[in-house]
């Protein structure tokens, strides 16, 4: 991934006039109805008798929804599936602002539209709330908002880590440990908040079902985590391009051999 460095290009005015930008948004809108799909399904209860899934399933539901989807459409979008992550691209100047407003925009629409269908092939008796995140009882907005923002600086600072261009020691699935990420996040956050780290995700069931109780909060936690996890990785742990590393080393060591 580049950054753009002509302001033009960072607006992205002709992005309207590109069949690529249009490919791209539609598979923001299916990637992240997926995700709902699959992972707001996997919290549903009551299929039988004492029947209730655990914080493991969701994990993994979640972790491997969002690998299957990254593999399956990344060539195409990038796979952002996720407001945070998008707002996290623009501000590090890797997306345009319009296709930003683009992505956003499909991403609540997928997320609707998987919501809607997940309502569609349940039961009325076992839709409960469609997966909807809520801030758990006893748990401030303070610390809801907090865990959000870590949990979302995490999947964040790995999506920029295994997508860096310049790092040359990356061996394995970039989706793979997006996924991964994801996963472990959810294991320590589901019972503190449901584990959002996407505003779209929650947008989608909340709009669907009618519940808006804190709603803010999955909309401020992971934009504010995925735009710190930009700004640090961008400008404190990027590697230098190879070219000029190069150069300063042969320098450095050109230096270091006259050394008397």
């Amino acid at each position: 991934m580049g950054k753009m460095k002509d302001m033009r290009e960072y607006v992205g005015t002709d992005e309207f006039t590109k069949i690529s930008t249009w490919r791209a948004v539609a598979a923001e809108a299916v990637g992240t109805l997926i995700l709902v799909v699959v992972g707001c399904g996997s919290c549903l209860s009551g299929w039988k008798d004492g029947y209730a899934p655990s914080v493991v399933q969701i994990a993994f539901a979640f972790g491997i929804a969002v690998a299957s989807v990254a593999q399956a459409l990344g060539h195409v979008s990038g796979s952002h599936i996720n407001p945070a992550v998008t707002c996290g691209m623009l501000v590090a100047r890797y997306v345009s602002v319009v296709r930003a407003m683009l992505y956003i925009v499909a991403q609540c629409l997928g997320a609707m539209a998987g919501a809607a269908i997940l309502k569609g092939l349940t039961p009325a008796d076992k839709q409960g709330s469609l997966g909807m995140t809520q801030v758990t009882e006893g748990v401030n907005l303070g610390q809801a908002v907090g865990v959000e923002i870590i949990i979302t600086f995490i999947l964040v600072l790995t999506v920029f880590g295994v997508c860096d261009e310049r790092r040359e020691d990356i061996k394995g699935s970039a989706p793979l440990a997006i996924g991964l990420s994801i996963t472990a996040c959810h294991l320590v956050a589901v019972p503190i908040t449901g584990a959002s780290m996407n505003p779209a995700r929650t947008f989608g069931p909340a709009v669907v079902s009618g519940i808006w109780k804190d709603h803010w909060v999955y909309w401020a936690g992971p934009i504010i985590g995925g735009l710190l996890a930009s700004v640090l990785y961008s400008y404190v742990f990027r590697g230098p391009k190879a070219a000029s590393y190069d150069v300063e080393m042969d320098s450095y060591n050109k230096n270091t051999n006259n050394a008397p």
